[in-house]
């Protein structure tokens, strides 16, 4: 799908987020169309843009809401989404996080250690309420992604061990105010390999089969998200293949009966949908390299600085010979670099940058280093 742009864009300051609101209905559209016969119910994870549109979209084609702080359950109470809708998550929750969460009744409380059980349990009572909790599992399940966004092996700080478990349920007969109603896993994000899903879903198996001999039937499981998207080919693949996605799990995960199953996809949903505009301020030529310098910088988009990532980069305005460009932007940092030896038509100041699939970890990780005013976000369809 082409990058649709504003018929404004040369008059324009940048940097700017643009947001392609057709693509996203269209991605909303294809992800309930494979989950809904399937019956998965899809939390979308607002850590991935949080930005009040596009969660309004998102809330409008019946996803709930999967959050892993006090201010993303905040943010979604505010744009629309029922308690019963939203789920938390997050292995360091604050006393005032989980108080704010009980007191909206929420859904479900994606627990992450025994320490949080106890502490759940103690605030719960507090409020007079019973916490619905879910116990988040480390599967120690590779996920074969970058390692900063592996979560589910057990050298990761997330969840609770499998060999743990006996104890906490165990615990959980103890602890009144809770009350255990699923099981939770999510082992990475960017996965573009479904079979570690399969594997995933035949841990799950083991476990709920270790449930069941012991005579407890959870009607609540979460599988995680983590499905990745092609930041290659964003215009050759605008919409993750969510059929084999959910086929995977529909023909490994074995569900007990009246069981609901979820899934928390983030990045999947929004990442194509999105693409930052900048303009090069100037380019500065060296013997080793060209340098196209951007007005905008990490403080935009922080992927590739932070995990070596890659975003497609396409001059918008100039169309003639290629030549060879290091594209980096203007804060006070050697990391501040969107890509090195970039092939683009020759580059000049002034000529419109896209970084494409922009829709995840863009804006939402934006900050003011450099005291830097926040970009906007403008939208088109």
């Amino acid at each position: 799908m082409p990058l649709q742009l504003p018929a404004d864009i040369a008059s324009r300051s940048t940097p700017f987020y643009l947001y392609d609101l057709t693509l996203l209905r269209q991605t909303l559209t294809a992800l309930q169309a494979a989950a809904r016969p399937r019956d998965f119910h899809v939390h979308y994870a607002l850590k991935a843009n949080a930005n009040a549109e596009i969660l309004a979209l998102i809330r409008e084609h019946g996803l709930g809401a999967d959050c892993v702080s006090g201010g993303e359950v905040q943010r979604a109470l505010d744009t629309g989404f029922a308690p019963q809708d939203i789920v938390f998550a997050g292995v360091g929750k604050s006393d005032a996080e989980i108080n704010l969460a009980l007191a909206a009744d929420i859904w479900c409380f994606n627990a992450e250690s025994v320490e949080e059980l106890v502490v759940l349990n103690e605030l719960a009572g507090a409020q007079n309420r019973r916490a619905r909790v879910a116990l988040r599992l480390n599967p120690n399940v590779d996920a074969h992604t970058h390692h900063y966004i592996t979560t589910g092996l057990e050298a990761n700080k997330f969840g609770i061990s499998v060999s743990e478990l006996a104890a906490v349920i165990e615990l959980l007969s103890t602890l009144h105010n809770l009350e255990l109603v699923g099981l939770h896993a999510h082992i990475g994000s960017q996965i573009t390999n479904l079979t570690v899903f399969a594997d995933l879903s035949q841990k799950l198996n083991e476990i709920q089969d270790w449930l069941s001999d012991r005579g407890i039937m959870l009607p609540h499981l979460n599988v995680g998200g983590g499905l990745g998207i092609d930041y290659q080919r964003p215009e050759e693949n605008p919409i993750p293949d969510f059929e084999a996605y959910f086929r995977m799990f529909e023909e490994n995960l074995v569900r007990r009966p009246g069981q609901q199953v979820h899934v928390e996809l983030g990045r999947a949903v929004v990442a194509q949908c999105g693409t930052l505009i900048s303009r090069v301020l100037y380019v500065k030529r060296s013997q080793q390299t060209n340098f196209a310098i951007l007005d905008a910088g990490m403080t935009e988009l922080i992927r590739p600085a932070l995990y070596g990532s890659y975003h497609l980069i396409q001059n918008l305005t100039s169309q003639g010979s290629r030549q060879i460009y290091d594209v980096v932007g203007p804060i006070c940092e050697s990391s501040d670099t969107f890509g090195r030896e970039v092939a683009l038509p020759e580059t000049n100041r002034g000529d419109l940058i896209a970084l494409r699939s922009a829709g995840a970890y863009g804006e939402v990780m934006a900050s003011n280093y450099n005291l830097r005013e926040k970009a906007p976000a403008v939208y088109v369809g």
